[in-house]
């Protein structure tokens, strides 16, 4: 089985062929212990169940290629995420993903039912979600957008909660996803959220404490601490699920600054309501009717996630119990409002012109604030709030 995975590295013997394979997967284990849990599925296959993988059946677009939805002889649905033919970087993606969703089950995780390898073609996949996307029936197009009640935002945010507590505190060995967004969130038909897309994700044992590895992720979901100094724990993803849980309160995506004459985004107007006592100011105007103190309750819960000591952000059980307990008192006056990264077409502020060595040590601090304040010291007597990196 492995050795059919050979077509990813071009090898030029047998025996290069199982060691470029196992080390492109490095420590996710070798490719074939993968392949013994998933179908496989033959070319052919793919291209009757998609209709020659026809424009129609185009659903979305993954991290590295496009997303057909498909049918089965069977009947099945399926969703089937191609990898790029030039994509280099989703070579790897492909293979950890494959390794991540094949050996975990959870009912807030996509499921993987198969993969497609023949020739250059790279294929996954998964069971097919009715609702798509939240991005797309939250954030996307006024004509693709689904109504979506408090009652049923509520449950994506805490059925999304509950797939990322699995992934950090029972998968084993635990798992960091790395990519948490509104387009990684797949609905099914009953709304049922689902966390899909694991082409960043990293393997976490209990004896590790961080992992340097390169920055990767998305705009406007990165915890500031991960972006700047590329160190990842788990609390980078809580930093991401709090923004996520900002844009299904809001109907609004993180990514867009259209807030006030600074051109806030949504992260930093929250922060800023917070401080003028006006929370609820944020929620989406779609929502003509909610519970006014539940709404606030998970708001406050976003701030924890978001705020800017990673080390003082919950871990995801405990945001678990506090969504499930809206009479808990949750005091946000005391937090530290984090640092900000925008995208990098905006202006540099002087946090994206400083040198890894004028760095804070990791060890030391990971505060966004302590980054912020050797901004101020490389030159500037104004904080600066924003940093600015390459975007994925």
């Amino acid at each position: 089985m492995g050795a059919t995975f050979s077509c990813f590295i071009a090898p030029k013997s047998s025996q290069t062929k199982k060691n470029s394979s196992e080390s492109t997967i490095g420590n996710f284990g070798t490719l074939s212990q993968s392949l013994n849990s998933i179908r496989m599925f033959s070319y052919n296959e793919m291209i009757s169940a998609t209709r020659s993988f026809h424009p129609t059946n185009r659903i979305g677009r993954g991290g590295f290629g496009i997303v057909y939805k498909g049918l089965l002889k069977d009947g099945t649905q399926i969703a089937i995420k191609s990898l790029s033919t030039e994509s280099k970087q989703g070579i790897h993606e492909f293979l950890t993903e494959i390794d991540m969703v094949s050996n975990i089950r959870h009912p807030n995780l996509v499921r993987l039912i198969g993969c497609c390898v023949e020739g250059t073609n790279r294929m996954l996949v998964y069971e097919y979600m009715e609702n798509n996307s939240l991005a797309s029936a939250l954030l996307g197009a006024y004509n693709k957008q689904i109504a979506l009640d408090w009652a049923k935002r509520a449950a994506i945010c805490l059925g999304t909660a509950n797939g990322l507590a699995f992934l950090h505190e029972e998968a084993e060995p635990h798992i960091v996803h790395r990519d948490i967004k509104a387009s990684n969130i797949l609905l099914d038909e009953d709304f049922l959220p689902k966390i899909g897309d694991f082409g960043l994700a990293k393997l976490f044992p209990d004896t590790v404490t961080h992992i340097s590895t390169r920055v990767a992720g998305t705009m406007g979901y990165m915890a500031p601490e991960y972006a700047l100094l590329g160190q990842l724990t788990k609390k980078a993803d809580i930093y991401s699920f709090g923004v996520l849980m900002l844009e299904i309160i809001s109907g609004r995506s993180s990514a867009r600054s259209v807030w006030g004459l600074d051109m806030k985004v949504l992260l930093e107007w929250t922060w800023e309501l917070r401080n003028e006592d006006r929370l609820l100011d944020i929620v989406d105007p779609k929502l003509a009717e909610y519970p006014k103190d539940e709404v606030e309750h998970f708001i406050k819960v976003a701030l924890l996630c978001t705020q800017a000591t990673s080390h003082q952000r919950p871990n995801m059980k405990e945001v678990v119990v506090m969504l499930q307990s809206i009479e808990m008192d949750l005091d946000v006056k005391s937090l530290k409002q984090p640092g900000i990264v925008k995208d990098a077409n905006r202006s540099l502020g002087i946090l994206g012109k400083l040198k890894r060595s004028q760095l804070p040590n990791h060890s030391q601090s990971n505060s966004a604030s302590d980054l912020i304040s050797t901004a101020e010291e490389a030159g500037g007597s104004t904080p600066i709030s924003t940093f600015e990196l390459q975007p994925r």
